[in-house]
């Protein structure tokens, strides 16, 4: 591939070893003509597979929302996968593609709920989330991460859509809701060259996951319910007494046995 006119480290060292001479042996100059095509091909594939564009995402804030939040204790768990996503894809014909999402779901997540929910907190992996005074608990993961690239489209565009999944556990550690969300960005390779168009599709992409969480998840999920739930079940009367207690109340009530 060449870029800007220029030829790449690898296209050099091709036509160099294409051009230099080799040992011959018998039976003659087709055999050795023939294995010289074999070993060029074989390196120019090698040194093609190692090349490749990465792509890496670092802090994708989203402006301060606007929005009441709910008065509600909130905890997020966020898988390893989720913290650390990489997506690696290799364009048929064209070169390797890898996105490094890094910490950038994690960022962004713990900034929208932080600004959703009036008591909100991340919690390790390893916490039991049951042992908490909390409402309700969040685990987000990602579902799906695809992309296409100019040559796919045909287009000046790069193209990100991440199918992100919503699961939320009560205080019990029931779950509640299970809320996939379908989020889509794209930009134009005329406003942001080569790896920052892909990169700012991947935010945009985040962005608007952001955008429907904030609008629909209390409809789609009803989580803004499970602090009121709670509160019933801190303000309801025990219903059973222990067993001796319920004996000495019995026996206080009896009538004397005039009999005797």
């Amino acid at each position: 591939m060449v870029f800007g006119g220029t030829k790449t480290p690898a296209m050099a060292l091709t036509n160099g070893l294409a051009n230099a001479s080799i040992p011959t042996w018998e039976p003659g100059n087709l055999m050795s003509r023939w294995l010289k095509t074999i070993f060029v091909t074989i390196l120019f594939a090698t040194l093609s597979g190692c090349g490749g564009s990465k792509v890496m995402l670092h802090d994708p804030t989203i402006p301060e929302p606007l929005i009441d939040q709910m008065p509600i204790t909130v905890v997020a768990r966020f898988p390893e996968e989720f913290d650390n996503f990489v997506h690696e894809e290799q364009v048929i014909g064209k070169e390797k593609w890898t996105i490094d999402l890094g910490q950038a779901n994690k960022l962004l997540f713990t900034q929208l709920f932080g600004s959703m929910f009036s008591d909100f907190s991340v919690i390790a992996s390893d916490v039991d989330a049951r042992s908490l005074p909390i409402d309700a608990l969040i685990e987000p993961s990602i579902d799906a991460f695809e992309f296409s690239v100019p040559n796919q489209s045909q287009t000046d565009e790069f193209a990100v859509w991440i199918r992100y999944r919503i699961k939320i556990f009560d205080n019990e550690g029931v779950q509640i809701a299970n809320w996939p969300i379908a989020a889509y960005g794209k930009s134009q390779t005329t406003t942001f060259g080569g790896d920052n168009a892909l990169r700012q599709a991947a935010v945009l992409a985040m962005r608007d996951a952001a955008a429907l969480i904030i609008m629909q998840m209390d409809k789609e999920t009803g989580i803004s319910e499970l602090s009121a739930a709670r509160a019933r079940q801190e303000e309801a009367p025990p219903t059973n007494l222990p067993a001796e207690e319920n004996l000495q109340s019995t026996a206080a009530e009896e009538p004397p046995d005039d009999s005797l």
